[in-house]
């Protein structure tokens, strides 16, 4: 069982920045950042591959990073220009896509953490 735990939301005034840090359990699995608000469904915003190719949508593309450290098992993703339309609860997701491929839709994605709440607002 991989385990997955988020890290890193709050409050945030609009412009601001924020990191999220995803700790996993065990290494070699793509990872993908997803986003609820409320009332809305979840949506894929970001995700890396185990060789670390990147993929963002276009809601997040120029303001938000993802990167990965090995050597702390962790996917962050650096948020920047944060916008009152990004507030939502982040999950990081994990799973077996082959080493070049990840994606932004939650059908790969076995393993999922519990979230972290993001809220930008004045």
């Amino acid at each position: 069982q991989v385990e997955l735990v988020e890290s890193g939301g709050g409050l945030v005034q609009p412009g601001g920045s924020l990191r999220l840090s995803c700790t996993i359990s065990e290494d070699l699995y793509a990872i993908g950042w997803f986003r609820q608000a409320p009332g809305k469904e979840r949506e894929g915003i970001s995700c890396i591959s185990t060789t670390d190719r990147t993929f963002y949508t276009d809601s997040v593309k120029g303001r938000f990073t993802i990167s990965r450290d090995y050597a702390k098992s962790t996917v962050h993703l650096q948020m920047n220009n944060l916008k009152p339309e990004d507030t939502a609860v982040y999950y990081c997701a994990a799973g077996e896509l082959g080493s070049q491929m990840c994606a932004v839709v939650t059908e790969p994605y076995e393993y999922w953490g519990q979230g972290t709440q993001v809220t930008v607002s004045s």
